[in-house]
């Protein structure tokens, strides 16, 4: 009886792959909440909060018998060029949660694989066929619609996620070289650990002690950060990419529920329409690496 038991796969790898992308899409979506919350609070502050909370779950990760040289690696010149484009891009998202509404930065950051597409011609030199090229300026026409009010509002923040996605095609080009050698929770240290640095020397520059409920969001936006990654990146190990990516696009629906809810942000039917076409993009552009059979970007940093 008790070997029966044993034999029955409750659930399969693609199942459990699903549950892994839905957590991650959940805890980035808490994390884009408690940035945008903690408002108030100076940017270096919410900044290293992110970070320094972000490195419990690397560490929780990193195996018994690798804690005396988990850091060690012949690819430092790498880690770094991944670790400021992930810095820079970080700082770009953070000022657009801090001042758009939280649907339209969400939508902008999946434009990310658009800038990928175009990061990997130019730099890996790899050829792109007709129906990427298509995806790409599908994707494009879609984030003009999203920003149409940096040009009519003279809101210029509008740009900052568009150049998250830049920044964020280098990290993907560094992520892709580094992983055929590298374990995810060395590549991770060394962006997080930066990032707290940076964090860190901003603080003088501005520190106002938190009430013990903002003391705990700061703590749960770390935490969620790390752990979002961690899960998306166990979800594409375990399941197909065209299975779970599709999934991803959920954080869209959280946002306009978050935005909606607590500061009242009414989406407007352009960024509806456009974060559409951007999303059509992304996943044409997955689906032809697919077939392709080239390493799956992961679509946050």
């Amino acid at each position: 009886m008790l070997k029966k038991i044993k034999d029955i796969q409750l659930l399969t790898k693609n199942q459990i792959g699903v549950l892994y992308m839905i957590a991650s899409v959940m805890c980035f979506a808490v994390m884009d909440l408690c940035i945008k919350w903690l408002n108030s609070y100076p940017f270096g502050e919410v900044f290293f909060a992110r970070f320094f909370f972000g490195l419990i779950p690397i560490f929780i990760i990193i195996p018994r018998d690798r804690w005396k040289d988990f850091y060690k690696t012949s690819r430092p010149g790498l880690h770094t060029f991944r670790a400021i484009s992930g810095l820079i891009a970080f700082i770009c998202i953070f000022f657009g949660l801090r001042n758009l509404p939280l649907a339209d930065v969400v939508s902008l950051t999946f434009g990310g694989p658009i800038f990928v597409t175009i990061a990997s011609i130019l730099f890996l030199s790899e050829k792109v066929g007709i129906k990427r090229w298509m995806a790409v300026l599908v994707g494009f026409l879609g984030m003009l619609l999203i920003i149409q009010p940096a040009f009519t509002e003279l809101n210029y923040y509008y740009f900052s996620p568009l150049l998250f996605c830049v920044f964020f095609s280098g990290v993907a080009i560094s992520v892709r070289a580094l992983s055929k050698t590298e374990p995810n929770y060395r590549i991770a240290f060394y962006f997080t650990i930066l990032c707290t640095i940076v964090g860190l020397f901003t603080l003088p520059y501005g520190w106002i002690m938190p009430s013990k409920f903002d003391l705990f969001l700061f703590v749960l936006m770390g935490l969620c950060g790390s752990v979002a990654n961690l899960l998306l990146t166990q979800s594409y190990r375990l399941a197909e990419a065209s299975l779970v990516t599709p999934i991803k696009y959920l954080s869209l629906v959280f946002a306009i529920i978050f935005g909606l809810l607590i500061w009242g942000e009414i989406p407007k039917p352009l960024m509806l329409v456009g974060s559409s076409l951007v999303i059509l993009s992304s996943l044409i552009i997955f689906i032809r690496e697919k077939k392709l059979q080239k390493e799956i970007v992961i679509p946050r940093t």
